[in-house]
Parts: structure tokens; sequence; C-alpha cells
């Protein structure tokens, strides 16, 4: 049927193609990160983000994992604009020629998920565990979002957007794709609404999301810091060959990887516990504690006072839940 097409209209049709091309090109504000693909095994490699606060180094401050498979590449976390999304895509584009067809979401929080709409577009399924959208469809994620418009600007902008999730994770999942097996592993609700981990079982590297955070202080929000550290504690002895975090860098050996995310909130849950017994207020409770083994860590001054507060309300719901 396409005798009658004239070379002329052929011609057309290829500019048409080429500026679209183009167009999608520069769709996204350039990201001006240092972003380096660094292999981990035979088929995982992961971007490491720069510790700090949420709006630190335009936004990339946590972790991403990319899996090649014979039947296409599987990103874990999307990071925190379109424009880093759109940085580690070309990125991919380097070391394979396959397209991304899953992206499988740790947990729903802000600097994991602005760069979903990259891959969406290119329709990738987006997996993500139960409890997501109790972040995804509350007043709090649309806030996050306007005000991350405004600090991340121009990475986060007006025509950033939240995606939701295309298939929902809530049991211990298998997931075969061609030579590679992945284990996603439903961990309910700990450092966020809903959480899970990705084993990447031929080559035994296990990526954790924010369940640990290497190098800086843990973000804790309204996160169940009791279910949390249960978790952390079946890490104990594992053996992998590599494990990567949510933020920081990977590790083989994943009880030195633990210590701090784990030290760390017992530290917490331990001073706030003391204070809700003795019907302390958080204040005093706060301000008599001795936080000096944590404070020359990154995002100490803006995240820990926060922290402190939301596991001693937490602590006085487990109380009164007992």
């Amino acid at each position: 049927m396409f005798k009658s097409v004239s070379p002329y209209c052929v011609l057309i049709l290829l500019f048409l193609m080429l500026t679209s091309i183009r167009v999608q090109a520069i769709e996204y504000e350039p990201s001006t990160v240092k972003m380096n693909l660094k292999p981990v095994s035979e088929h995982v490699y992961y971007v490491q983000g720069k510790a700090g606060i949420a709006t630190d180094n335009e936004g990339f401050i946590s972790n991403s994992t990319v899996i090649l498979t014979e039947k296409g590449i599987v990103i874990v976390d999307a990071l925190g604009s379109p424009s880093l999304a759109n940085l580690l895509l070309q990125k991919i584009k380097k070391i394979s020629h396959k397209p991304v067809v899953k992206v499988i979401l740790t947990h729903y929080h802000a600097d994991h998920i602005y760069g979903l709409q990259v891959f969406k577009s290119l329709g990738a399924e987006i997996i993500a565990p139960a409890g997501y959208l109790e972040y995804f469809e509350s007043a709090g994620a649309q806030n996050r979002l306007q005000e991350r418009q405004v600090s991340l600007y121009p990475w986060v902008n007006e025509e950033t957007r939240l995606v939701k999730a295309d298939t929902v994770i809530d049991k211990n999942t298998t997931i075969n794709m061609g030579n590679i097996t992945l284990e996603l592993n439903y961990l309910s609700n700990a450092h966020s609404d809903g959480d899970l981990s990705v084993l990447v079982k031929q080559d035994q590297v296990l990526i954790t999301g924010d369940l640990i955070f290497e190098g800086r202080i843990p973000f804790t929000g309204s996160a169940n810091t009791k279910h949390w550290l249960s978790l952390l504690d079946t890490l104990k002895g594992v053996k992998l060959k590599s494990l990567i975090p949510g933020h920081g860098a990977a590790a083989n050996n994943p009880d030195q990887a633990i210590k701090l995310t784990r030290r760390y909130l017992h530290r917490l849950r331990e001073v706030m516990a003391v204070a809700v017994d003795d019907l302390m207020p958080f204040d005093e409770a706060f301000a008599q504690a001795d936080w000096s083994e944590f404070e020359h860590l990154p995002a100490f001054k803006s995240a820990h006072r926060k922290n402190a507060y939301g596991v001693y309300l937490s602590l006085e719901q487990e109380l009164l839940d007992q």
C-alpha cells in the first residue's frame, strides 16, 4: 500500500520523526550532577546519590539499581527528578541497547519516585509494594511535590507528576526475566507505608531500599521503627555478594552495612522509650540525651529532631496498643 507514497512525502515523514526525537531529547531539564553507573556484579549496576538532605545535589541523594536481563532492563527505584532519571537512561544506553521494561519501587518517597514518568513514557511496567497508595493519595504527597517544584526547580517543575503503579506486590513474589530471577520480598510498613526488597538471585545481590542508610542520618518520618529493626535483624549473618542500600555505597558485608541504621534506630527508641515511660515531655528528653555519636553525619541537623519526635509519638502509641 506504500507504492503510492511519493518520495517527497517520505522525506516529510522522516523530518517529522527526527524532529519528534529531538524534542523528546530536550524534554527534561539537563542535570549537571556527576553520575557514575558502577558495576556490582555480572548483571547489576547502580548509581549512588550524594549523602545529604533532599534538595542537595539537584535532588540526587538516593540510589538506583540497573539489572540487565535477556528480556530487557529492570530498574529498582527511579531517583528524585525526571532530569535525573533521564540522565540515568543515557548512562544505561552506553552499556545496553535493550529497553527498560520494568521499574520496581522499594517504596514511595519523593527521592525515589519523581523519575518514574521518564520510564513510564517508554512503556515500562511500574511495580510497587502494597501500602504505597497511602502516600500516593495523601495530601502530603501533593504538598511535597509542590514544595519540590520550587526547591528543586527546574529539575522538578510543573510537568513533574506522580505516577501510579501498574502492579502492586502484597506478598513475596518471584519474577523470571529469562536468565535472571528476581525475588521481591514484601516487607509491609517499615520505613514507609509499604516497603519491599529485591534479590537478584543469580548474582546474590540484595537491594534493600531505605531499610538501610549508609553515610548519613536515616529519615524515619512516620516509620514503624519496631518492625524496621526486626527486618534488619533478619539480615544479620546473611551471605550475599553485595548489598545495595537506598542511600550510600554498596557493601559486600550485610552485617557491616546495617550497623549505622540499626544503631541509630536503637538509640532513638531507647531514649524515647524512657521518656514515654517516665511521662517526660519530648523537648526535655531530647535536650537531655547524648546524640554525639551521630551529630557529625550528613542530614543530622535537618532530620534528627523530626525523627526523634516521630519515634516519641510512635512509642506512645505502642504503649496504648499493649
